[in-house]
């Protein structure tokens, strides 16, 4: 029983892990948390790139979701929200007991990754906007 235990946490910090990793524009800044006055455009290229190395091992390549992992990101009520409310959300997350989480595993602010800029975030909504 014990070493069940043991495996389902290595399994579980590895899925975890796979959440964060190296911003794909290389950036290193530390993140702000101040708002984005005025999210638009952005640059999905980029966003596809941010989005696959950071948010796919949860939320899939596509963003059909991952069972008890990552909701669906497309064609859902959530992504209805502005793009400025959805940059918001991805720099603060969604914790387990917030009312809003469904699945009871956290969505870590910046998708677990604290090297994403808030230019990273504009280019991940843009190009979750233009998938569906």
């Amino acid at each position: 029983m014990r070493i069940t235990r043991i495996i389902a946490g290595a399994v579980l910090a590895t899925l975890l892990a796979g959440c964060g990793g190296a911003s794909p524009s290389g950036t290193t800044a530390p993140a702000t948390t101040t708002a984005v006055a005025g999210v638009g455009g952005g640059d999905t290229s980029a966003g596809a790139d941010v989005y696959k190395s950071t948010c796919s091992s949860c939320h899939a390549p596509d963003a059909s979701g991952v069972d008890g992992l990552g909701k669906s990101l497309v064609g859902t009520d959530f992504m209805s929200q502005s793009s400025d409310e959805l940059v918001t959300f991805l720099k603060v997350g969604r914790g387990p007991s917030d009312d809003g989480n469904t699945t009871g595993v956290q969505m870590p602010p910046r998708g677990g990754n604290p090297a994403l800029g808030d230019d990273d975030l504009v280019n991940v909504v843009a190009y979750l906007k233009s998938i569906g």
